[in-house]
């Protein structure tokens, strides 16, 4: 139960001031539901999920976690080392409740439309609190790799897809559930991990690794699917905090990386100092093996932005809705009606672009629509999250912009998918790499934009223009420009063919044909009452 503060002061009385309150994150977003059942996803679960992820208990414990960050702790007292990762108690409530509720285990329990189901979860989630999505969301996705090695994933399998969390420090044996996290970035190459020196050797059966990583995220997982050079080449192999044995890895954590946002989850350089360390898939295949895991941890870079859009545009609703300003509430003023409807739009297109693609991911024969449509989501809308956050937090003024509003989080949050699984130019690449060597990548996206033809003039002209313009792919140098243009129409066909009317016709009207200035708000010409009421009658 939420109380209000006292409203009555020495000096003054506090009004026209909106007052906090849970809001469940089902039961208020329209555009979610229909989207949830355009997917054909588990709506029961996700309203049972939502009005828990957005209760006052879990909003708190996001602030809390957040407040409190991780802490490093290498030694115990008497110097031998542990190598750890200390969170707040928060911290561990909100990844009991993702986990415990399926967010990673879903997809791989055979119901039908999982990843959607999943896509929506973290969706949500990320509305609350980003940072405990990253382990969640590499555990979900570590399946994937596992599927190559039937020996390990025997032995992972039923704790990374456990509904329970287990944050104890302990070989896998001894838990009920499992977390797994991944490192392959290192110093020297970024992106480019076929630059990678650390070495892998042959111990029996097994392997044995040494060299350090850049970045490994969440490194109180259970296990790390990493990369190392063997003899044969890039190897995947999975190293656990624990050897069969029972004693810790020599896994080592040399610093916790000090980040712009996503400050609940730990971030972390690490060496392996002869780890020992066991193959996933064939050696010097690695890049073929855990690019299965990349896929899906991409799906979520993909859906989280939209999530973050939403919470910063709830945010902004919550406030113009509650407060007044020169005689009228600042909802009823058209300009605020005309920057919060441009918002709804975009938000709207990320959330339909999002869970297109969740759904490609639990239908086998839309593997190849999901491989291009994955990338071409994660690019579009995690340029535009920033964007749209930061004006959300421009409709609240001042307050916007102080640490008791979620807005701030938020904003450091927004770029933070844009770099994880691939910056902008990578992806990009990526984009013109898939059309260019994976026919039936490019054939499924091509019949996903021809789907829309004929159901407004707009855009067929508009695709029309976009195939005269690149008949082929474009030279390396127009890659953005192009995958922007992909992005803006696919969400367009989807708006069309599967959304809500007005919302299509504003993406049309301002994304599109181009009736948009350079700002939020800077349009005309589009439905703003019914764009606004679709989210006011949540």
């Amino acid at each position: 139960m939420f109380y209000a503060g006292r409203s009555r002061q020495t000096t003054h009385e506090v009004f026209n001031q909106p007052e906090a309150a849970a809001r469940d994150l089902w039961a208020t977003d329209a555009p979610l539901r229909h989207w949830v059942g355009a997917a054909g996803a588990d709506a029961a679960h996700l309203a049972d999920f939502g009005a828990k992820a957005g209760s006052a208990e879990m909003r708190e414990a996001g602030s809390e976690a957040n407040r409190h960050p991780p802490e490093l702790r290498l030694f115990d007292r008497s110097g031998r080392r542990l190598d750890e990762v200390a969170f707040h108690p928060a911290y561990h409530k909100l990844m009991d409740l993702g986990l415990s509720s399926g967010l990673a285990a879903l997809p791989w329990e055979g119901a039908a439309m999982g990843h959607s189901t999943h896509a929506a979860m973290l969706y949500m989630l990320s509305q609350v609190e980003p940072g405990v999505c990253c382990p969640m969301t590499m555990t979900y996705a570590a399946p994937a790799a596992l599927a190559t090695t039937p020996a390990l994933a025997a032995d992972w399998l039923p704790k990374l897809t456990a509904r329970a969390y287990d944050p104890a420090a302990a070989p896998i044996a001894a838990k009920r559930a499992a977390t797994m996290g991944m490192a392959m970035t290192e110093k020297q190459g970024g992106s480019d991990v076929r630059a990678n020196t650390t070495r892998a050797s042959r111990d029996g059966d097994d392997w044995r690794l040494t060299g350090h990583k850049w970045f490994c995220s969440a490194p109180m997982c259970d296990g790390f699917l990493t990369l190392a050079q063997s003899d044969a080449g890039l190897s995947c192999f999975l190293v656990p905090r624990f050897t069969p044995d029972g004693e810790r890895n020599s896994l080592q954590i040399q610093r916790l990386k000090d980040k712009l946002g996503n400050r609940a989850n730990a971030s972390s350089e690490i060496e392996y100092h002869n780890a020992w360390a066991q193959l996933v898939g064939a050696e010097g295949a690695g890049v073929k093996t855990i690019i299965e895991m990349v896929h899906h941890t991409r799906l979520d870079t993909a859906v989280a932005p939209a999530g973050l859009m939403q919470a910063a545009l709830s945010e902004a609703f919550w406030w113009v809705e509650g407060r007044s300003a020169f005689q009228r509430r600042l909802i009823d003023q058209p300009l605020m009606r005309a920057v919060l409807a441009d918002l709804s739009i975009e938000a709207e297109g990320a959330l339909a672009l999002a869970m297109r693609v969740a759904r490609a991911f639990d239908t086998p024969s839309e593997r190849a629509f999901a491989r291009i449509g994955v990338a071409v989501a994660k690019f579009w809308s995690n340029k535009r999250a920033p964007w749209l956050i930061v004006e959300a937090m421009e409709c609240l003024g001042g307050m916007g912009y102080v640490e008791e509003t979620p807005l701030p989080l938020l904003y450091r949050e927004a770029p933070l998918n844009g770099i994880w699984e691939g910056s902008g130019n990578v992806i990009c690449l990526d984009i013109l790499r898939a059309l260019a060597r994976e026919p039936e990548s490019a054939e499924a996206l091509r019949a996903e934009l021809l789907a829309a033809r004929g159901a407004d003039r707009r855009y067929d002209a508009a695709l029309k223009a976009h195939l005269e313009r690149w008949p082929t792919l474009p030279p390396e140098a127009e890659a953005r420009w192009f995958a922007e243009r992909l992005a803006v129409l696919l969400a367009g066909s989807i708006l069309l063919r599967e959304g809500d009317a007005a919302t299509a016709d504003g993406w049309i009207a301002t994304r599109i044909e181009g009736g948009h200035g350079h700002v939020p708000g800077a349009l005309s010409g589009i439905d703003t009452d019914a764009i606004l009421h679709r989210r006011q009658s949540a």
